[in-house]
């Protein structure tokens, strides 16, 4: 669906009809799949026009559907994208402008000006700790179920970690990964500035997200009180 919004995107701006090796360029992705996009779109009635060799074009008038928002609403989209932006990691911070610049074209025109005459704003953050890993591959291997091998850190050494990761904690200048560990037999809290390598194992975590984020909250209300 994101490739199919860019497509658009690109279409709506172009001067000039666009080739698929254009598109798949942009994309980063092959003109074979450029092909099933303009299908798929196509199929979807958008009215894409052209052909492979030629190039494509989006006829004049077509407008995505408006995205309808109260002001509230928006506001609260663009306070939350703020903070990804300026607090996620790198594929977050990413993620967070384009979400951004989607509800932009997506808004009718009058609700534009609340994004551009913005009453909230993020302040800035302090010096965050910079992470050794890919936080992208951690945040994968939640959302597939996969345990991870973990190399983590302390203060005085450093020890190897079968985990089941369900959740990651963003802080203003920290991130902290929480999971179920298999050396200790219980929940740990590990900061991701000190875990210096990860491996996503084949192995599927043998309860879901939702189960473990349940008695991971259960644990923690114990502790509290």
């Amino acid at each position: 669906m994101n490739r199919l919004f860019s497509i658009i995107q690109v279409l709506q701006t172009a001067k000039k009809p666009v080739k698929a090796k254009e598109l798949a360029e942009i994309l980063e992705v092959s003109a074979r799949t450029v092909y099933r996009d303009i299908a798929e779109l196509q199929a979807q009635k958008v009215p894409v026009h052209g052909e492979a060799g030629i190039g494509y074009v989006l006829k004049d008038g077509f407008t995505m559907p408006p995205l309808m928002l109260t002001p509230d609403e928006l506001e609260a989209a663009l306070l939350g994208s703020q903070w990804v932006a300026r607090c996620g990691d790198k594929t977050l911070e990413a993620g967070a402008k384009t979400l951004m610049a989607k509800i932009h074209a997506l808004v009718p025109g009058h609700l534009r000006q609340v994004i551009h005459n913005s009453a909230v704003c993020v302040a800035p953050r302090p010096d965050v700790i910079a992470d050794r890993i890919n936080m992208t591959e951690l945040r994968t291997a939640i959302r597939t179920g996969k345990k991870v091998a973990i190399v983590y850190q302390t203060q005085n050494q450093c020890s190897e970690r079968t985990v089941w990761p369900f959740m990651i904690g963003y802080f203003e200048n920290t991130r902290v990964l929480a999971a179920w560990c298999e050396l200790r037999s219980d929940f740990r809290h590990f900061r991701t500035d000190r875990i210096e390598k990860v491996e996503i194992k084949p192995e599927s975590v043998p309860k879901p997200v939702k189960q473990l984020k349940a008695e991971w909250l259960a644990v923690e209300k114990t502790r509290i009180s």
